[in-house]
């Protein structure tokens, strides 16, 4: 049946299809986003081949090794007005980024080149890549192994031979060696020597708080004197137990051979990973790759941030974002319920909710600001002056930290769940309270049996919205509590296990310094995406957690609503 555009018009089908295709559109635009995310950070992973090429630029040969990272294809005339000697009448030609690594040869990591220029292009499967603690990847081939500087084994050629794969497996074990060391050194360094100067920490606190109580007791000095004297010698043996440590650790080296054939000698106590990606199959790379993902999450950062993993920025997201929740919950809550059912409705409460509105629309570096002002200066001095005056001049809690960062994030995010609540509130049917008292129950039993469980779910809706606000926000943080590298996590085996004083990392932060603030900008880019994705799944588990509890709590309190 045939009808007019008029009538069409009337009938509202255009309005469903404007609403349908903007949806869609903004859909599409998300996925999008989310793939060129997940492509550009995922794929830093994958264990690229080596290349191996001759540059030819005026006359002058030089040999290039590394991985090509990028390419593009960029106007003939621009290359010639930036010096180069280019013929012929091509309007484009390619150029690629080479990830040449080596910083501490070539002072380097990333070289430009024209594809022009380069031949003799090959993928030498001896070339092997080693990922460093300092100074980024290395690219080279292996010539000699060394133990306390005498050459145990060592090959000059660049075949694949017995005896080069008897050389590599020996590099390999001794890298394992070294690795093993370097776990039982960060064991004492990080937990064991770490728990003995925390203790002296506090016993020194201790000792100061007796001199200002005015304690003259010598026997409670002499229990804190015996202890650190206990303490000092554990340290001690531990010290030793490190040298020993230090020495094994340091005992190997390797000699390799790098572009141009230059020779360079390298302690192995500095390599982490050690692999030919160019002789690797695809089950190999496979492995290599969930390897390097799993090292990302679960690592501690190395090199400013640009290598390793982000474990201790995941792990201060989550934690701060917990807390927040368990400070807005019942505050949020309180305050809506107060305004709904108790506060007398009037003037007073419709100017309190206008204010509640429009906090909802203060830039968040405002909540910093007075975060920073109120909570760390006036709250935290004053705790201090109360309760830790023997920790002075050192601040304890009248410095930026994890309670007062997830303090402040509350309060940017209460107007959120006081709004949801209150609209939960005022769905509930006048009918069902009157029936609550009507058969005797109190207005407070009314509120906690009927009313506020049924309400529940537009609670959770609030928190929901108070979840993903405060995972994702960066700016209040750097002004209390967020640092760039925390020495370590604020929940550990020292009493009392959570250090709510402590400075932490942030996903969202960790972007910011690894994007614009890495002298290492190309290095860094990979691992910007990778974070920004990974902050997107954590937001992401954290809202799908307060999603299960709220139909979980739907369903619960289904029958009321009957």
């Amino acid at each position: 049946m045939n009808i007019s555009f008029r009538e069409w018009t009337k009938s509202g089908s255009p309005w469903v299809w404007l609403n349908a295709g903007a949806v869609a559109i903004c859909i599409i635009m998300v996925v999008g986003l989310l793939a060129l995310i997940a492509v550009r950070g995922l794929s830093h992973f994958w264990p690229a081949d080596i290349m191996q090429a001759n540059s030819t630029v005026n006359g002058s040969q030089t040999q290039l090794i590394g991985e090509v990272v990028q390419s593009e294809d960029v106007p003939t005339i621009q290359l010639r007005e930036a010096g180069n000697d280019l013929p012929g009448d091509q309007e484009f030609m390619l150029r690629s980024l080479i990830k040449i690594g080596n910083r501490d040869v070539n002072r380097a990591d990333f070289t430009w080149a024209i594809d022009y220029y380069l031949s003799d292009r090959e993928y030498p499967e001896m070339l092997f890549a080693a990922e460093r603690r300092e100074w980024g990847n290395f690219y080279g081939y292996l010539r000699a192994l060394k133990e306390n500087g005498e050459v145990v084994g060592s090959y000059d050629g660049y075949d694949k031979t017995a005896e080069y794969e008897a050389l590599w497996t020996d590099f390999e074990n001794r890298v394992d060696r070294a690795l093993d060391i370097q776990e039982d050194i960060y064991q004492i360094e990080k937990h064991r020597i770490g728990a003995i100067n925390y203790e002296l920490e506090r016993l020194r606190l201790k000792g100061r708080s007796l001199e200002l109580d005015g304690v003259t007791d010598q026997s409670q000095y002499d229990q804190l004197e015996t202890r650190r004297n206990e303490l000092n010698a554990e340290y001690e043996g531990l010290q030793q137990e490190l040298l020993d440590l230090y020495t094994l650790f340091n005992r190997d080296s390797y000699v390799a051979e790098v572009a141009n054939g230059q020779q360079v000698e390298i302690a192995l106590s500095k390599v982490v990973r050690i692999f030919r990606p160019n002789n690797m199959g695809i089950i190999e790379k496979i492995g290599h790759y969930f390897a390097k993902l799993w090292e990302f999450v679960s690592e501690d950062p190395r090199e400013a941030n640009t290598e390793g993993g982000i474990f201790p920025a995941i792990f201060g997201t989550v934690m701060m974002v917990i807390l927040m929740s368990i400070l807005v919950t019942p505050f949020g809550v309180v305050a809506a319920v107060y305004l709904r059912e108790y506060a007398k409705q009037g003037f007073v409460t419709r100017l309190i909710r206008i204010a509640v509105n429009n906090l909802a629309g203060v830039p968040s570096i405002v909540y910093g600001v007075f975060g920073l002002g109120f909570f760390v200066y006036f709250l935290g001095g004053n705790i201090d002056d109360l309760f830790f005056a023997e920790a002075k001049p050192s601040p304890t809690f009248g410095t930026p930290g994890l309670m007062w960062a997830s303090l402040t994030l509350a309060l940017l995010t209460v107007p959120v769940v006081i709004v949801a609540t209150e609209e939960g509130l005022s769905r509930i049917p006048r009918a069902v309270r009157e029936g609550s008292l009507a058969l005797g129950a109190t207005k407070f039993e009314t509120l906690w049996r009927v009313v506020l469980p049924m309400a529940s779910p537009a609670m959770m809706t609030g928190v929901i919205l108070a979840i993903a606000r405060a995972a994702g926000e960066v700016a209040p943080l750097m002004l209390v509590g967020v640092v760039k590298l925390a020495p370590s996590l604020p929940l550990d085996g020292n009493y009392p296990y959570i250090h709510l004083d402590q400075k932490f990392m942030h996903l969202g932060f960790h972007i910011y310094d690894v994007g614009f603030q890495s002298p290492n900008v190309e290095a860094a880019r990979p691992l910007v995406y990778a974070t920004a994705l990974l902050l997107v799944v954590v937001i992401a588990l954290l809202n799908l957690s307060a999603i299960a509890i709220r139909n979980h709590l739907r369903e619960k309190y289904k029958a009321l609503e009957m």
